[in-house]
């Protein structure tokens, strides 16, 4: 899971391998496969980096449920 934040501030978590696209509108905008969409605060850039570091730390095998 990677952690965003909406335009409120709240944090959350969202399942990378949902991701369907990532746009910027120039709220950056994911939308998922199911259809659900989240307006985050996080830039293009900065959430490919967190898919790749999580997929990173699941293939290594240095992922724990706790990160």
């Amino acid at each position: 899971m990677i952690k965003v934040t909406n335009l409120g501030g709240k944090e959350f978590y969202i399942n990378p391998d949902m991701i369907e696209k990532i746009e910027s509108r120039p709220d950056t905008t994911i939308i998922l496969n199911n259809g659900h969409i989240y307006i985050v605060k996080e830039d293009v850039k900065k959430i490919i980096e967190e898919i790749i570091n999580f997929k990173s730390r699941i293939f290594s095998g240095t992922y724990s449920r706790g990160d």
